[in-house]
């Protein structure tokens, strides 16, 4: 089997929002590249920077406040910063399409599905007609599962189920046959019968059409359901990449060790769930050491002081954390080992 080659590339990013308070790093020197077919998982909390990381690649980040103030997203080679708004109209939508959070507010309640679906058509397929664009329309709502395709495009957002909405947004994100399928959260809101659906209904879509697809998600379930690879993010960083399998068979870093302990497990009665000690540091207050230092359990003198490099510790697998800096000593070693 030939080898993959990469289709979107990011090289140390850095997204900044300038507010009253301060510059805020939202997305602070971040590298990783997602491959064509591929599945990448980018997990963390709530304000680890996932979905800015999204919006920057978009080039959708709201300016100002927010302003990318270095680095490189390259999508085939070229890089999408040096790129004019014109020239990403053309990109956006077209090579890479993006699944928002909630398909309530993503879709225009003034404007049927049909409506909606024809019009990102027709902009990026110039000289379709308004009926090809329409039969389409109809073809990619029969792809994402839904019944009575041609009812729907006649239907206003309100008139579907929160299931309905949400494949009515891959349907549209997939409409122009894009490359790379950004999608963040998008199970968000659902039940976990409609989640299961719509992470299957992904997973074929992939496979059938071969999109390299980026998924956000706070979810361990879903990465672990759907993912190849995974990034895990904290404080704007990227703390840990590898495998999906190695990442829940071999967790290496602190942060992401408590993150799959803090998953309900209805295998073993436990007195109480776990839950990682602390709380998200606010972004921008961290300007020393490594910013999980404060909520681990490992941390010594030296994790106050500096912030670690990502190192690597297998083949695929990379760890922000002093632990495993090349001295042969890892978490699970003893304690008074590591202080010394």
């Amino acid at each position: 089997m030939s080898e993959r080659k990469i289709v979107l590339e990011v090289k140390d990013l850095q997204t900044t929002f300038f507010t009253d308070s301060g510059e805020i790093p939202a997305v602070d020197h971040i590298d990783f590249h997602v491959k064509e077919g591929e599945v990448l998982g980018i997990v963390g909390e709530s304000g680890c920077g996932k979905s800015v990381t999204s919006l920057s690649i978009m080039g959708l980040v709201p300016k100002p406040p927010g302003k990318i103030v270095g680095g490189e997203i390259l999508f085939e080679g070229k890089d999408l910063l040096e790129m004019s708004e014109k020239q990403m109209r053309h990109i956006r939508g077209n090579d890479i399409a993006m699944i928002f959070q909630e398909p309530m507010t993503s879709l225009n309640p003034l404007f049927t599905i049909g409506n909606q679906m024809v019009e990102a058509i027709l902009i990026h397929e110039k000289g379709w007609s308004k009926k090809k664009a329409e039969t389409r329309a109809i073809d990619m709502l029969k792809l994402v599962g839904l019944p009575r395709a041609e009812g729907i495009m006649k239907d206003y957002p309100h008139q579907l189920s929160g299931g309905m909405r949400q494949r009515v947004m891959i349907a549209m994100a997939l409409v122009c046959d894009p490359k790379v399928l950004i999608a963040d959260e998008p199970t968000t809101a659902l039940d976990v019968t409609i989640q299961a659906q719509i992470l299957k209904l992904m997973r074929e879509l992939n496979t059938r059409l071969n999109t390299a697809v980026l998924l956000i998600t706070h979810d361990l379930g879903v990465v672990a359901e759907t993912c190849e690879r995974v990034i895990v993010m904290y404080a704007g960083q990227i703390i840990e990449e590898a495998p999906a399998k190695q990442i829940f068979e071999d967790p290496q870093h602190p942060y992401t060790k408590g993150l799959i302990q803090s998953v309900p497990d209805m295998r073993y009665k436990k007195d109480r769930l776990y839950s990682i000690p602390g709380s998200v540091p606010k972004p921008g207050s961290i300007r020393q050491g490594c910013r999980f230092a404060a909520r681990c359990e490992f941390a010594f003198d030296r994790c106050q002081k500096e912030n670690p490099e990502l190192y690597k510790t297998s083949d695929g697998h990379e760890t922000r954390c002093f632990l495993y800096d090349g001295e042969g000593v890892g978490m699970n070693d003893d304690k008074a080992l590591i202080e010394g």
